[in-house]
This record gives structure tokens, C-alpha cells and sequence, in this order.
């Protein structure tokens, strides 16, 4: 095994515990967004997304003789809870969630494009192919963030204000 196979191995696994820390946070998300409904529709596809994802990239790893790392999947699961536990003490989580959500995006669709390099480098066009279909569907979560980030925004205010206005009652 070449050092390139190794590097693409070792970030496939990082890529995987990317996943399962992304399922944590997103699960913790969908769970207090009652008053988004269209935020948690599209939380929830990309929930489905995500675990399909997890699957591709362990697909990736078994075809390449080797497996997903244990102590990386737990650490970006402990990551992603204590960033999900701490959303529950700030009063404008929904906000604090889109943002954190648009940027994680981001960093996936880094992480791929590189992966999806490294695969080519390698001659491994099988994990490029996954690495670029896990970028799109990326691409289009961080795009769906972008377009309705003015609608998230203008709903949690207008919430605040009729809350605010409950209480000078």
C-alpha cells in the first residue's frame, strides 16, 4: 500500500466519524424544531441522507480492505452531543443550529472534494464516484440553508416579538 492509499484510508475513516457526528447533531436538531416545520422536513431528509452517506463511506473502507475507526466514530459522536446538549441553554438554538448546520455543510464539501482527489490519485474511481455523489447531495443541504437562512430568520424574530409582547402583558 502506497502512502497515498494510506492517507486516503485514514481520511475515509475521518470522513465517517464526520458522518456519525453530523447524524447526532442533526437528530438533536430535528427534535426541537416543532416550530419549524419546513427546517425539520429538510433536517430529517438530510438525517436520511446522512446515514445513507455513513453507509457509502464504510462501502468505501471495506472495498479498500480496511475499516471504519471506533475511537474517531465516538469522539465526533461526543463532539456533536455536546454541541447539540448546548443549543437547549440558548434561546435562539434554531439560529445558532442553522448557522453551526451551514457551516459543517461547508466543511463536508471540502473534506469530499479532497477524498474525491485522493481517489483519483489513487486509481480508486469507485470511491471518487461516492465521494463526489456525497458531495452534491452536501452541495444542495448547504444551498437549501443558504435560500431559506431570510425565512428562519424572519420567523425566530417574529416569535420573539409576539413572545415579548405576551410578557409585557
Amino acid at each position: 500500500m502506497t502512502a497515498a492509499d494510506t492517507a486516503l484510508n485514514n481520511w475515509l475513516r475521518d470522513a465517517h466519524a464526520m458522518e456519525e457526528q453530523a447524524l447526532t447533531m442533526l437528530k438533536g436538531q430535528e427534535s426541537r424544531l416543532e416550530s419549524y416545520p419546513e427546517l425539520r422536513a429538510r433536517i430529517s431528509q438530510h438525517i436520511r441522507e446522512t446515514e445513507r452517506q455513513a453507509q457509502m463511506v464504510r462501502g468505501c473502507l471495506e472495498r479498500r480492505n480496511t475499516d471504519t475507526s471506533g475511537l474517531k466514530d465516538a469522539g465526533a459522536k461526543l463532539t456533536a452531543l455536546g454541541q447539540s446538549l448546548s443549543g437547549i441553554f440558548v434561546s435562539d438554538e434554531v439560529m445558532k443550529g442553522s448557522l453551526a448546520s451551514y457551516t459543517f455543510e461547508h466543511m463536508e464539501i471540502a473534506s469530499y472534494r479532497m477524498l474525491a482527489e485522493a481517489a483519483s490519485f489513487v486509481g480508486d474511481s469507485e470511491t471518487q464516484r461516492v465521494c463526489e455523489e456525497i458531495m452534491r447531495e452536501e452541495e444542495a443541504m448547504a444551498q437549501w440553508l443558504a435560500e431559506h437562512a431570510g425565512e428562519v430568520t424572519r420567523t425566530y424574530l417574529a416569535r420573539e416579538e409576539t413572545d415579548s409582547d405576551r410578557a409585557k402583558r
